[in-house]
């Protein structure tokens, strides 16, 4: 009895591991300088145990003025919030950013001079924003994964033919697979298509507004004004915005072939390309071209991933303020390999 006592008072007194300190979850505010323009954004570290490296994203937004939530004035869709909690998940840290013109960061350097702003111009935004992912002290600079939404798909294609050190993922959400002036067209042509099937056109209405669509493409390529008879209102306002101030945005932005992009990326790069068969705005068939120009540059899987029922948002009809469980699979599929 007294030897079994003491056999337990020596286990009881035998040294316990020790367990490594533990750091909450967090997000912090992140503020580096691109071309004279301080630029604001989110960084999240999910819990870690202190001094550990985590692998980590840089997330990046829509076209127009969408900020590092993935907001617009008046809608509110939070889609890379959303996105960044997914991550967090599986345990990647995540950088978003509020781009030029929108947020704490505004225009910045371009406040007197808007019309200058380009599309390469939120290129080297991007690639600073990655260079500051990078150097944090939470990330893992070798394990690097460019998320993008729609346009910022587009962005994260460049950036992942340019970067040091090249990023070890991308993830093209909805992404933007055509030419700018391609895709709006094809958007056009199909609510044209749309109306004329529910009575609001007849077939020579049709083919003129299309007719009168094409045309205003080909000047803005030729860059000559672009002449809005045959185009309904709403169309010629949504043109007329395309010229002026915002002109030499839309020429750069229309001169990336998305495509072509996919041959500068580093072979075995894993990529996940995600669309909707919602999706409105980026229909999966825009997507061919680049799939294939992907598969010729040998990249890693999974590659296209269709989404039954995911809107351009991310949303499906059960799911309309937060991601589908489609879209959550993907990317936990992905980032937790």
């Amino acid at each position: 009895m007294l030897s079994h006592l003491a056999a337990v008072a020596l286990t009881m007194a035998a040294p316990v591991a020790a367990v490594p300190d533990l750091v909450p979850a967090a997000d912090r505010e992140i503020v580096f300088t691109v071309e004279g323009t301080p630029t604001y954004g989110t960084l999240h570290v999910p819990a870690h145990r202190a001094g550990q490296r985590l692998r980590a994203a840089l997330l990046l937004p829509g076209s127009g003025p969408t900020d590092r939530d993935g907001n617009q004035p008046r809608m509110s869709p939070n889609t890379l919030a959303q996105v960044a909690d997914a991550l967090d998940r599986d345990r990647v840290v995540t950088l978003r950013f509020d781009k030029y013109g929108t947020g704490a960061t505004g225009l910045g350097a371009y406040r007197d001079h808007p019309e200058t702003l380009d599309y390469p111009a939120f290129v080297r935004q991007a690639k600073a924003a990655y260079e500051t992912l990078r150097e944090q002290p939470e990330t893992a600079p070798h394990a690097l994964t460019v998320v993008g939404h729609s346009e910022g798909a587009m962005t994260a294609l460049l950036l992942g033919g340019s970067v040091r050190p090249r990023p070890a993922g991308l993830v093209l959400l909805q992404p933007q697979a055509l030419r700018l002036l391609d895709l709006v067209a094809l958007q056009l042509h199909a609510q044209i298509a749309e109306a004329a099937r529910h009575g609001q056109l007849d077939p020579e209405q049709q083919r003129t507004v299309d007719a009168a669509i094409d045309a205003a493409v080909t000047a803005l390529r030729e860059h000559r004004p672009v002449d809005a008879t045959g185009l309904p209102p709403a169309v010629a306002q949504l043109f007329q915005g395309f010229q002026g101030q915002n002109g030499r945005f839309v020429d750069s932005d229309d001169a990336v072939y998305p495509p072509a992009t996919a041959a500068a990326l580093r072979p075995g790069t894993r990529v996940l390309l995600t669309c909707g068969t919602n999706d409105a705005q980026v229909p999966c068939a825009t997507t061919d071209a680049l799939t294939v120009a992907l598969r010729r540059a040998h990249v890693g899987g999974p590659g296209r991933v269709r989404l039954p029922g995911v809107d351009h948002l991310l949303h499906d009809a059960g799911h309309p303020d937060t991601p589908a469980p489609a879209v959550l699979d993907a990317l936990h599929r992905f980032a937790g390999r």
